[in-house]
């Protein structure tokens, strides 16, 4: 028998099952615990997207950092051995540091190809959303809880020797934090086939002047909607479910790269809101970040200790071209609400078939 000894998280009151902080209350092998930021310029040509993970099961932990200039993403990541679970948020030469929770942060990535530091300010409280399931015959492969924020970032950012200075004033973004169950590491073993037809989602946290929206629709390939989450959240703290809503899409022919969604929503006190959102260049989350099939490496991977890795992707090449579509979108979106013009996140993954938006099968692209 193996004597589990105190973690220094045991020393703060914050315990929700009899277990030492040492050990999640689940012995699932992808149990995961996550950041995830987005940075852009909305009148520049740069997007930036990084992470950090922490997967106590697979003794991991790990971080990474992608940037685009025009037609190229640049990737940095970090990997090495999970000894102590603490408030101690570092790999390699990335940390991220909370200065005011749910308000203020610092991330830092130190690597000659690309580095910054930079200051998160959340514009309005982050939200919780709902909670996210989804299922492989029975079995939960997503089980996760999360919560979103827009906002401001100001530092530095260097991205293969090309200096900016990040003003608040312009830069803007969101990030999330999700906890929980998600496909991590090295895949599980096979077992009994159970199928996949498709995998539809959209997730738009905006942000706006005065407010922001954050939604996000999951549906499986017949249209039906297994997450549904649709809210404004006003600067002084406010926050109002904006309903169930409905989607109008515009593809680019031949292709299922979006160009715009029309959400049609409606306020607690009936009457609608309508928000439109065009996409602008952004970053595959399966070329560099680890995401989806990413073949150079994925979240929670054992890598080795101390691992860390900088690739260079061309967008334009055939091979990364071929793929870019079987993966979920970071796109840059500008949005309008009535009179209202914001920026955020329009992310997108539209593979297999998907009846509401015409798609029958995985080759299926539109007219």
């Amino acid at each position: 028998m193996n004597a589990i000894m105190p973690v220094p998280l045991d020393e703060y009151p914050v315990h929700q099952t009899p277990l030492s902080l040492a050990r999640v209350a689940t012995s699932d092998r992808n149990f995961y615990d996550r950041y995830y930021f987005n940075a852009f310029d909305p009148a520049g040509d740069t997007m930036l997207i990084t992470g950090f993970g922490v997967y106590p099961n697979l003794g991991v932990v790990d971080a990474f950092a992608c940037a685009r200039q025009g037609d190229t993403q640049h990737s940095v990541r970090f990997s090495d051995a999970l000894t102590s679970r603490d408030l101690d948020t570092r790999v390699g030469g990335y940390r991220i540091e909370v200065i005011e929770p749910l308000q203020k942060l610092r991330v830092v990535c130190e690597h000659d190809d690309l580095g910054f530091d930079l200051t998160w300010t959340g514009a309005q409280p982050a939200v919780q959303e709902q909670p996210h399931l989804i299922l492989s015959g029975t079995r939960p492969i997503i089980e996760a809880s999360r919560f979103a924020q827009s906002g401001s970032w100001e530092g530095t950012l260097a991205v293969h020797g090309r200096d900016y200075s990040v003003d608040p004033a312009v830069w803007t973004g969101s990030r999330d934090r999700s906890w929980g169950i998600r496909p991590s590491g090295e895949p599980d073993p096979a077992g009994r086939p159970t199928g996949m037809g498709g995998f539809w989602w959209l997730y738009a946290p905006l942000r706006f002047p005065d407010f922001a929206i954050v939604v996000i629709v999951q549906e499986e390939p017949d249209g039906t909607r297994t997450l549904n989450n649709a809210v404004r959240i006003w600067n002084d703290g406010r926050k109002e479910q904006l309903g169930w809503p409905r989607m109008t899409w515009v593809y680019e022919p031949g292709t299922r790269h979006p160009r715009s969604v029309r959400l049609d929503m409606t306020t607690p006190d009936g009457k609608p809101l309508e928000v439109e959102i065009e996409s602008r260049p952004g970053i595959a989350l399966h070329v560099g970040c680890g995401y989806g099939a990413d073949p150079d490496w994925t979240h929670g991977r054992w890598m080795g200790e101390n691992w860390s890795l900088s690739s260079t992707y061309d967008l334009t090449d055939p091979g990364i071209r071929a793929r870019v579509p079987y993966g979920v979108i970071d796109h840059i979106g500008h949005a309008r609400c009535g009179d209202a013009e914001g920026w955020g996140l329009f992310e997108h993954a539209s593979m297999g078939r998907h009846d509401p938006t015409g798609f029958a099968d995985w080759s299926s692209v539109a007219p």
